[in-house]
């Protein structure tokens, strides 16, 4: 049998995709057995849904060396990618030409920061939602946590005297632009020590967002034992066993009763907190938030340090280092239970668990398999996980980190 360089036969973006599963060895490419079609469709979908992914990643800053690197391409065809991406997006620009006079703006600079959200002029940002509900939620939510005292961006509204605006069946919100930028450094121990604080400043505050308003209150146990149990059973188990899911799912239900509720996030990461100078300067986006266990927020952000796209990847060590510096940070604001503490290694399970059972649905393969990767990751890290959090918070980090608070 004759082997073949697959540099040399295949296109360069399917040659990068085989790589993600399988490189440096033979690989057996069986002859076409009739399901062609099918094979091509999955190699298409699969190659459209990395390529959002590489146009989101571009607006959040990644360079196009960075992307290259992250997705085995190289530069020139990041860019062919993100200027095919790019023109799919220039109808929504023609619409929010369209809708700006609304509030009154004719000369106007519009750059895309985000799939659903662009710049306007550098001073506003203008963000389209499908529903109305929404963005009525997502107002009161900005304008409530303006009163307490947090930095989110200033509705702008529009002339009609209404916070927002409609064309053609779509919401759009205007707010005055946030300083600051996403963080660079994501493995600076200070950076976490503050993301901590930030998240439990952003708790207290929404504690009285409950007082006014109602919300969607969801429960990640029900979730496990819900929809999420009926994916892993209709793929058999294969992605995730039987047995380590029915671990993790008893370890939370354990303690679930004992675990404090609230509003939270629910989509903590570095593009939702925005830092300027070192410091936070702005929240954003709060289009996913519920009433759920409030370590759901300290937890995701955690696993989803290790869920980043990235050529600058975490170590084991690294990555606990920042586990104990973010929960030292929240506790210095808002003293976690013994319970919760405990609870930390089990509810990063069951999240990337949801995770993986998300994207199975939707059939992303590749991701699903990174979310099984972090599940068994934090498996194996679960009595680290526990000693840190157990001593992270009032004593570890809050001397060293005292003098940037005074």
């Amino acid at each position: 049998m004759k082997y073949a360089n697959a540099n040399d036969v295949l296109p360069e973006e399917l040659c990068a995709m085989i790589q993600e599963y399988y490189q440096g060895g033979y690989l057996y490419i069986p002859k076409d057995s009739g399901r062609r079609e099918i094979r091509q469709t999955v190699y298409k979908t699969e190659l459209e849904k990395r390529n959002r992914r590489i146009y989101v990643m571009h607006l959040e800053g990644r360079t196009n060396r960075q992307l290259g690197r992250i997705f085995h391409l190289s530069e020139s065809s990041v860019r062919r990618i993100i200027a095919k991406e790019k023109t799919g997006y220039q109808k929504m620009k023609e619409t929010i030409e369209q809708i700006l006079p609304a509030w009154g703006i004719e000369n106007r600079q519009i750059v895309q920061i985000y799939s659903s959200a662009w710049e306007i002029n550098g001073f506003y940002v203008i963000k389209r939602y499908d529903d109305r509900e929404q963005i009525e939620r997502n107002s009161k939510i900005m304008t409530i946590l303006s009163e307490c005292g947090i930095p989110v961006a200033d509705i702008v509204p529009a002339q009609s005297g209404e916070n927002y605006a409609v064309h053609e069946d779509a919401y759009f919100l205007m707010s005055r632009k946030l300083q600051g930028s996403n963080i660079s450094d994501r493995k600076d121990q200070a950076t976490a020590y503050k993301m901590g604080c930030a998240i439990a400043r952003l708790h207290r505050a929404f504690v009285k967002c409950e007082k006014e308003m109602e919300f969607w209150d969801n429960s990640l146990l029900k979730e496990m034992k819900g929809w999420v149990r009926e994916v892993f059973c209709h793929n058999e188990w294969q992605i995730v066993g039987e047995e380590e899911y029915g671990k993790a799912v008893e370890a939370l239900e354990a303690v679930y009763d004992e675990l404090p509720r609230q509003l939270i996030h629910r989509d903590v990461h570095f593009g939702n907190f925005l830092f300027c100078g070192g410091e936070l300067s702005g929240y954003i986006d709060f289009d996913l938030s519920q009433r759920n266990i409030r370590i759901f927020d300290i937890c995701y952000f955690l696993t989803g340090l290790l869920s980043e796209e990235t050529d600058d990847v975490f170590t084991k060590e690294e990555w606990l280092a920042n586990v104990k510096a973010v929960i030292a940070g929240y506790g210095s604001i808002c003293r976690l239970s013994a319970k919760e503490k405990m609870a930390i290694p089990c509810v990063m399970e069951c999240i990337e668990m949801l995770c993986a059972a998300y994207f199975v649905r939707v059939k992303d393969t590749k991701r699903a398999g990174d979310a099984c990767r972090i599940f068994r990751l934090i498996q194996n890290c679960e009595s680290d996980i526990r000693a840190f959090a157990k001593d992270a918070g009032e004593a570890f980090l809050k001397v060293r980190y005292d003098s940037m608070y005074d």
